[in-house]
């Protein structure tokens, strides 16, 4: 079986503990490169320009939950999610947000092809419009308790399973 290439688009994320969650997490599971877009926090890099004190911490946050993926998985940081997602598209992925909307399709209905990158996003607000509008697809992983959605880490393990394994 052919291995499918995932990778994983965290935009707009604030806890550096969902970062360190979603490198180790996609670390375990194959993806194949994690975009940090936005504000999302990054770990640190050779020549950072950001205050070496605030990029400490940061690190130190992120490296809590990655527990060394961090060093292991390829990622880079992007501001600009739609130059991100363009360039993908443009090397032949298919980018689907993973979101609850009116226009989402169950996540284990979903036959994902060869190439996919999952968008994830803000944690309380979730993926703003205008980038659900720039995806191919948006993914819903249906609630069965009283919650509405899950942590943004949790979700994102969730679907790259469900993408690695079943679809």
């Amino acid at each position: 079986m052919a291995m499918r290439s995932l990778v994983l688009i965290a935009h707009n994320l604030r806890s550096a503990h969902n970062v360190g969650s979603l490198l180790r997490t996609a670390e375990g599971l194959g993806v194949k490169q994690v975009f940090l877009t936005g504000y999302t926090p990054y770990p640190l890099r050779p020549a950072d320009g950001r205050l070496p004190h605030l990029t400490q911490k940061i690190d130190k946050q992120i490296a809590k939950t990655a527990l060394g993926a961090e060093k292991m998985i390829a990622w880079q940081q992007q501001t600009n999610v739609d130059e991100c997602i363009t360039t993908l598209k443009k090397q032949g992925f298919m980018v689907a947000a993973l979101e609850q909307s009116q226009t989402s399709i169950d996540l284990a209905s979903f036959k994902p092809p060869k190439k996919l990158a999952l968008v994830v996003g803000r944690e309380v607000e979730g993926i703003e419009p205008e980038i659900l509008q720039l995806c191919d697809q948006v993914l819903e992983i249906p609630m069965q308790g009283r919650k509405e959605s899950f942590n943004v880490a949790q979700a994102a393990a969730m679907a790259l399973y469900e993408l690695r394994f079943h679809g």
